[in-house]
C-alpha cells in the first residue's frame, strides 16, 4: 500500500508542478491559452493572478514532495497537503469547472485514501 500511496502522492505533486509552469509561464502562450480557452486579450490582462495561481500550485507540489522524502514520517505532511489539493479542487470544481475537481480532486482522494491505508 506505501509503495502505491507514494505513487500517486508523486503523480499528484507532478501534476501540480505541471499546474506551476502552465499558469506562471505558459498563461499567455498558444498552450496555457489552449489549455484554458482564453483569448489573447484575457491571458494578457490575467497574467499576473494566473502566475500568484502557478506559485500556490507550486506550494502544494513542495509540500508533497517534502512529505514523500520524509518517508513514513512524512505522513502527516502527505494528508495534510493532500487534503489543501483535493479542498482546492472541490473548490475550483464548484466555483470553475467540474474538470477541475475531476483533474485535481480526484487523484489527491486516491492517494489520501492509499496513505491512509498504509
Amino acid at each position: 500500500m506505501t509503495i502505491v500511496a507514494n505513487v500517486l502522492i508523486g503523480l499528484v505533486a507532478l501534476l501540480h508542478t505541471y499546474f506551476l509552469i502552465l499558469e506562471m509561464f505558459l498563461w499567455d502562450k498558444p498552450q496555457g491559452r489552449k489549455t484554458f480557452g482564453l483569448t489573447a486579450e484575457f491571458a494578457t490582462a490575467s497574467k499576473t493572478l494566473a502566475a500568484n495561481q502557478g506559485l500556490y500550485n507550486g506550494f502544494l507540489a513542495a509540500g508533497l514532495i517534502w512529505g514523500l522524502l520524509l518517508g513514513t514520517a512524512g505522513q502527516h505532511i502527505q494528508i495534510f497537503f493532500l487534503a489543501c489539493v483535493i479542498i482546492a479542487g472541490l473548490y475550483g470544481g464548484w466555483t470553475v469547472s467540474k474538470k477541475i475537481m475531476m483533474v485535481q480532486a480526484v487523484p489527491a482522494a486516491l492517494a489520501l485514501l492509499f496513505v491512509l491505508l498504509a
